[in-house]
């Protein structure tokens, strides 16, 4: 069979990649093929096809006999519908100042999801028992929004990972004070590849009651789920995200990709490749002198602090970002299609113009 005809023309060189953000990279061929798959006659709309019923499936097999998948467009749409799950209109939600709840959406989950963010600083981006303790009052008090949900990332903004005992411990101390844990999972992948857990072990086992699972930043085209893991936390799960605009008409196109992802271990190879990439491009930045790695490398992301004019001429050679630019410090971020020579090709430029 001949490929299918388009008028569409390539617009970018397929060769170049740059370690701005894993969003930048394309979707992975086994889900293209699987899109593909899905393509073709008539599927029943708005989530009652056989690919999300599947899904249902396997994200059982993941999370839990009691999990229950609800395919959305994106991350912050994830959030947002996942934090208004577990909260009344006048609720609260802890979360590190760092978080990406708090410092990348927008305002989305508090001008969206009508509710209050009550920010903590963290040294790594991660929330600890005695952190969560000083956001952690005043719930017969009407003058403050209401402290209902506790919402940790996995990995965090900062690259860093938390130990399925740091999580259980933060679920423990969480659900003693009557509130709900959400998981931003949209590198949860990343976090299970480096700890060598399955994903239920940072999520459901270790008692988080509602995830954001993200596919865009490991593979996908477009895509994440909602997924509730306690029945009991959530209701009217279908109408909120309905309302929340996050409902697909076609969302066979979303679960495909999910279980493309997630039917064998695809989901895993990818993470665990991008986390390799990451750990090259360390080990190479960390023999430049005068380059500062931040944080530890615990995930995809290499956070590091290095003369700002050094960072805007290689910034015209290979795309990132300043993390924060007054500091100096820029991040970079690995993809499942990132390459050694990559990688190593970064490297070099770097040595280059710190040595001009």
């Amino acid at each position: 069979m001949n490929p299918p005809k388009t008028d569409a023309r390539r617009h970018h060189d397929p060769e170049v990649r740059g370690f701005a953000s894993d969003n930048y990279a394309g979707a992975h061929p086994e889900v293209l093929a699987a899109l593909a798959l899905a393509n073709g006659g008539h599927q029943v709309a708005y989530g009652e096809d056989a690919y999300t019923e599947n899904l249902q499936h396997l994200v059982r097999s993941h999370f839990g006999p009691t999990a229950e998948a609800f395919p959305v467009f994106n991350g912050t749409g994830a959030n947002v519908v996942a934090l208004q799950a577990v909260t009344d209109r006048w609720g609260a939600v802890i979360c590190a100042e760092s978080a990406h709840i708090n410092v990348d959406e927008c305002g989305a989950p508090e001008r969206v999801g009508g509710l209050k963010l009550l920010t903590v600083p963290t040294p790594d981006g991660k929330l600890t028992p005695e952190l969560i303790d000083r956001q952690a009052y005043g719930w017969d008090d009407e003058h403050r929004a209401m402290p209902q949900v506790v919402s940790i990332a996995q990995a965090t903004e900062l690259g860093t990972v938390y130990t399925p005992d740091e999580i259980r411990a933060l679920c423990e101390h969480a659900h003693a004070h009557g509130m709900k844990v959400h998981l931003d999972g949209s590198r949860l992948a990343n976090a299970a590849a480096t700890l060598d857990v399955p994903m239920r072990t940072l999520t459901n086992a270790a008692g988080v009651d509602i995830l954001s699972l993200g596919g865009t930043k490991n593979g996908a085209l477009f895509g994440e789920a909602v997924v509730v893991l306690n029945q009991d936390a959530v209701s009217h799960m279908k109408h909120l995200r309905k309302l929340s605009m996050q409902l697909a008409s076609k969302m066979r196109f979303v679960s495909v990709q999910l279980e493309a992802l997630l039917a064998r271990d695809l989901w895993l190879r990818n993470a665990r490749h991008a986390n390799e990439m990451a750990q090259r491009l360390a080990e190479g930045v960390r023999a430049v002198h005068g380059v500062e790695i931040l944080h530890p490398v615990q995930s995809n992301a290499v956070f590091a602090r290095l003369p700002h004019d050094v960072s805007e001429r290689l910034q015209k050679r290979f795309r990132f970002y300043f993390w924060d630019e007054a500091a100096g410090d820029v991040r970079w971020m690995c993809a499942f299609d990132t390459t050694e020579d990559d990688v190593d090709a970064f490297v070099a430029a770097l040595k280059e113009e710190m040595a001009r």
